[in-house]
């Protein structure tokens, strides 16, 4: 049956929201027909407020109203008296409720005759009941997710109108029975529904967005009810246009209903495309995902808007790409175009029909301007053909994308010269080809997915076809290879330029070997890039410094390689090119004279200390590299930079500033550092970090003035020279000094260094050695190993003593050479100071040399396999110990020295301070090498020392530990000087540990007296006396065996004294029994007052009552 209704058209929708009565009138009759309820409605009931305004709107109303027909039956529906039906209606539900098998109340209102017909014949109220009783009868199977039964009344559209006047009219007098969203979950299951639906909210505007979203949130598409769903979104959509939009954005924020989204956005086709790219290539994983399911499904079941949709954008690509020459942003169009359709093949799953793979193809080798949106559209058309590998599934595809590839190796320069980019496309392609020929797709994978800013998944079978003409046809090897040098370097190269550079050409091509299989110089190449480079360093240079120091040395696994085309290392003049604006840069020993050529010195460095890095990273690394694979070298000589070249480069200081600069060096100090610590260690002690934090931190006095004027050599040789009568003309130079950065003061460094035996005399005021001393350590912070060797030669005075005090390995220093300096110097705290800063670089650096000389002196056996010797290990390890043990030595004696010397207040003040600094060293030599310890004990010291170190070395009490190994030596010095020493430590760490040893020595003690001869006995005790006074004086329960040992000695004295016998029970003679007799007696005296001493330290302590 036709339906009788007419659909709610836009502008009277548009007018009942905004209550438009004049547009109202003027339009059809037919048209406002569905809104004609809320209309009679608003003029029959009374108003709220009864305003002049508000009485002429009704009479405009009532003026529409006049002369429509229908009018009369809508007002006899707004007669019926709703609140007895409320009541009735209620009971109805209730019986519903109770009875499963209800069928409505028909009978009761005499329409045995059927529905429809008795519909018909029933009065108003009835018919109202009617109406409503079939309401609840579908909400009901609803409910119950039964099939909606055949309505006469709701599918007949010959009722439709007066159902659309009774449902209105209800749903405003009856509001706690009928909700609008609950009956468009009913209604949307019959055929009519969505009419129906639309009329009520045309009668009812406020309600629209909530049952737009209603629906929206409960729809699902592949649902029973899914298309009537749809049908009725549409309806609304249709009926209410402008809030299209709103529509769709609810559909993407609540994920549901995607063909509705697509419909509305195909009703906007200027923002189709960027539409689709928001929801493909947005930050929202999930709005992605969902959609990309969509695209998968819709394809199966041939949706309908997803094919409205790619119609849609067929037709754009044909457009776009036959107005190319006219379109003024085609590149930017063409563009935004192949990356959404790359987002629809790679992350929707979309296949390409026949007509969309002709026309991207047409677009993919169209052929821009030569701008920066040129090169950008070109860029993607390449990333486009390996991501979607169907545009050259057939041979006229496959020979449209080799000419325009060829085009585009043709016109790279050209593009190279006019895009005004950091980056170009004869770059991607050579590292395309590069990919290709070593077969890395994941790296191509990659590189296109980051150049399209989407991740989309490359199968290896997929790029064959591609890499075939990538391979074959466009770049062989050689080609590649021959190309890539020929790429101008990239000028002022840093890790903010985005895009493949030549850079990363050249390192992929390094790291497979293509240089070399095919003999191609690249040096000079990558001597430029370091040049060019600035801060922040672009991450792959330290990668490209590490594989061509690899390429340097590591011969080819793959077979062997010529050694005559082997890849030559950087040359000093090379390296030094880069550091000759340092002014840090300073040699101990004067080098060769070096030619610089023509094109060298064209190379401009745009950022020193950039470049400078970089070469720092590459020597550490060449030597590291060198050492470790010597056994591959398998006899080939290669270049060694020496000690003396890489001493005098500042290395220390440029590690500093890559730490000041961390951010921007995030990739390159990490390693640099590793290798520096591993190979030169005397450049990283923890004294100097620990300098340099101190001098980072520390902050000029605010009462210091110091001139702004610069300091000139000349007046800081008067101050020195003046140091004795003129302080204050050092203290102001020195304080000026203080004030420059570290690269300023080095250009002082030889002045001060020269004057440092006068700075230390005794006359000089001791604030101007701390400034002095403040001024060495500035300097040790940049330049140490030169400074070292520059404070020897001043502290000897002569310069040929240090040439005799290095190692035939040049500027190496010889750690006991070190200690070789006058006396005076040893009795000066600052120059000590000095001096041991000095000999822990040494000693540092002296460990690295060995292991280096053994790795370079290598012992072959007879198949030149690489033999490992025991004994060299041992040799080395024992000369190791060997000079760490003799400058522990030669401090100790230096302190028996002072302490001789001893006399007045201002030396025992000295010695005191001497003390601290040897004390200081020792702790940090036992602390790092605790078998120092041991060894520097089992040769013993001088006796006076033990005092003097124990107190100062807090780390003495590991001694306690194997002191009674040294008890078992049958030397007796060695026996009085390890007792001696367990008694001082005993009486600084009373621990439990302790009274054990104390008691092993007086043992030790007893036993040894009971077996020496009278003169024998006589000198050992006399040396251990005062030890087992403070053994008592520590732990007091030891007493007793104290008194026995004094008791049983004084005894066997005095009876072999008495009796004129040996020990042996020989008679002596009558001068020798005197004698024997007299040192007996001085013996005796010597037990008694130790008993005294006993009976003064212990007995009569008051703690211990």
């Amino acid at each position: 049956m036709p339906v009788k209704m007419y659909e709610v058209s836009p502008r009277v929708f548009a007018s009942m929201q905004t209550l438009d009565i004049t547009s109202l009138a003027s339009y059809p009759e037919a048209e406002i027909r569905p809104v004609l309820p809320s209309l009679v409605r608003m003029s029959l009931l009374s108003p709220l407020d009864n305003t002049t305004a508000s009485m002429e709107s009704r009479k405009h109303i009532l003026a529409v109203l006049i002369g429509i027909e229908v009018v009369n039956s809508i007002v006899s529906y707004l007669q019926v008296n709703y609140h007895e039906l409320e009541n009735e209606l209620k009971k109805e539900l209730q019986t519903r409720q109770k009875s499963v098998y209800f069928e409505g109340q028909q009978h009761e209102y005499g329409l045995q005759s059927g529905i429809a017909l008795g519909f018909e014949r029933a009065d108003v109220a009835r018919k109202v009941r009617v109406v409503l009783s079939e309401i609840f009868n579908l909400q009901q199977q609803v409910q119950e997710q039964k099939p909606a039964a055949h309505s006469e009344i709701l599918d007949d559209g010959i009722y439709l109108e007066e159902v659309v006047d009774i449902l209105c009219i209800a749903l405003a007098e009856l509001p706690s029975l009928l909700n609008i969203l609950e009956l468009t979950d009913a209604l949307v299951h019959v055929p009519n529904g969505h009419r129906i639906i639309c009329a009520l909210v045309a009668n009812f505007p406020d309600c629209y967005r909530d049952v737009v979203s209603h629906v929206i949130a409960n729809c699902d598409e592949e649902g029973t009810d899914g298309k009537h769903r749809l049908a009725l979104l549409m309806g609304l959509s249709e009926m209410n246009p402008s809030q299209a939009l709103a529509n769709r954005s609810m559909c993407v924020e609540m994920l549901k209903v995607p063909s509705f989204m697509l419909k509305l956005t195909l009703k906007h086709p200027e923002d189709l495309i960027a539409f689709l790219t928001g929801l493909l290539l947005g930050n929202d994983q999930n709005l992605r995902s969902w959609f990309a399911v969509y695209i998968r499904s819709s394809q199966k079941r041939k949706g309908d808007a997803l094919n409205l949709v790619r119609v849609e954008l067929l037709q754009k690509v044909i457009q776009t790409t036959s107005r190319a020459a006219e379109l003024r942003d085609f590149n930017l169009q063409g563009a935004v175009l192949l990356r959404l359709y790359c987002a629809l093949r790679g992350i929707g799953g979309l296949k390409f029909n026949d007509d969309e793979i002709n026309a991207l193809s047409q677009l993919v080798t169209s052929c821009p301007q030569a701008t920066p949106s040129g090169v950008r559209f070109v860029t993607l058309a390449l990333c486009m053909l390996i991501a979607c590998p169907s545009l050259v599934s057939t041979i006229p595809l496959e020979n449209k994308a080799v000419e325009w590839l060829q085009w585009l190796i043709r016109e790279d320069a050209f593009f190279c010269k006019r895009s005004g980019t950091s980056t170009s496309l004869g770059e991607m392609l050579l590292l395309l080809a590069i990919h290709f020929h070593s077969n890395q797709i994941t790296a191509i994978s990659e590189m296109v997915c980051s150049t399209l800013a989407m991740k989309i998944p490359i199968r290896p079978n997929s790029t064959n076809r591609i890499k075939q003409l990538f391979t074959q046809d466009l770049f062989t090897e050689q080609v590649v290879a021959l190309h890539a040098v020929r790429v101008p370097v990239t000028p002022s190269l840093n890790g903010t330029i985005p895009g493949y550079l030549p850079v990363h050409c050249i390192h992929q091509l390094l790291k497979s070997r293509t240089f070399l299989k095919h003999k191609v110089p690249i040096k000079s190449w990558i001597f430029k890039q370091i040049c060019s480079s600035v801060r922040p360093v672009h991450p792959v240079m330290p990668a490209l410094v590490e594989v061509f120091v690899n390429t340097l040395i590591i011969p080819n696994p793959t077979g062997k390689v010529n050694i005559d085309h082997m890849h030559r290392p950087f040359t000093e003049a090379e390296i030094l090119h880069v550091f000759r604006t340092s002014k840090l840069t300073f040699f101990a020993e004067e080098l060769p004279p070096m030619a610089e050529s023509e094109e060298l010195a064209q190379i401009e460095v745009s950022c020193p200390l950039t470049a400078q890095l970089l070469m720092i990273y590459y020597l550490m690394l060449y030597e590291d590299t060198r050492l470790m694979n010597l056994s591959a070298l398998g006899g080939r000589k290669q270049k060694e930079y020496s000690n003396n070249f890489l001493g005098g480069l500042p290395l220390k200081y440029l590690l500093q500033r890559a730490h000041h600069y961390h951010h921007d060096y995030l990739s390159l100090f990490h390693p640099l550092l590793r290798l520096i610590i591993s190979n030169y260690p005397h450049l990283s002690m923890v004294d100097d970090w620990l300098e340099e934090h101190n001098l980072a931190e520390g902050k000029p006095t605010p009462e210091v003035v110091v001139s702004r004027r610069e300091l000139k050599p000349e007046q800081l040789d008067q101050a020195l020279a003046a140091i004795q009568t003129k302080p204050h003309l050092a203290i102001r130079a020195f304080k000026q000094l203080l004030q420059l950065p570290p690269e300023s003061l080095a250009q002082y460094g030889q002045q001060l260094v020269r004057h440092m035996p006068m700075v230390f005399e005794k006359s000089v005021p001791r604030y101007i050695k701390d400034l002095y001393t403040d001024l060495w350590l500035r300097l040790n912070a940049v330049l140490p190993t030169t400074l070292w060797i520059m404070s020897l030669r001043a502290i000897t005075q002569t310069s040929e003593g240090i040439n005799r005090r290095t190692f035939a390995n040049e500027s190496l220093l010889e750690p006991m050479e070190v200690l070789s300096c006058p006396r005076h110097v040893f009795c000066s705290p600052y120059l000590l100071m000095i001096l041991l800063r000095i000999l822990k670089g040494s000693l540092a650096a002296s460990k690295t040399y060995l292991n280096v000389h053994m790795q370079q002196k290598q012992v072959l056996d007879k198949n030149g396999l690489v033999q490992t010797d025991a004994d060299r290990e041992e040799l080395k390890t024992t000369l190791i110990a060997s000079q760490e043990s003799a400058a522990v030595h030669i401090l100790l004696e230096v302190l028996e020295y002072m302490a001789s010397k001893a006399g007045d207040r201002v030396s025992h003040l000295e010695l005191r301070e001497i003390q601290g600094i040897i004390g200081t060293y020792v702790h940090q030599a036992f602390i790092s090498e605790p078998s120092l310890a041991k060894l520097v004990h089992f040769q013993t010291y001088p006796k006076s020392v033990i005092p003097m170190i124990v107190a100062s070395v807090p780390s003495m009490h590991i001694c306690i530990d194997f002191v009674h190994e040294f008890l078992n030596v049958t030397e007796m010095d060695k026996q009085i000087f390890t007792i001696e020493l367990t008694s001082h430590l005993v009486l600084n760490y009373s621990i439990p540990k302790s009274l054990g040893v104390s008691k092993f020595c007086l043992n030790v003690i007893q036993t040894t007296l009971s077996l020496l001869t009278a003169s024998t006995k006589c000198k050992f005790l006399r040396n251990v006396l005062p030890a087992m006074v403070r053994f008592v004086e520590t732990f007091p329960i030891l007493a007793d065996d104290c008194v026995n040992i004094l008791m049983t000695t004084g005894r066997s004295l005095h009876s072999q004294s008495s009796l004129g016998v040996t020990t042996m029970q020989m008679p002596l003679t009558e001068s020798a029994k005197l004698t024997s007799y007299r040192d007996a007696q001085r013996h005796i005296m010597m037990i008694e007052d130790a008993f005294k001493a006993l009976v003064t330290a212990v007995m009569q302590k008051s703690e211990l009552y």
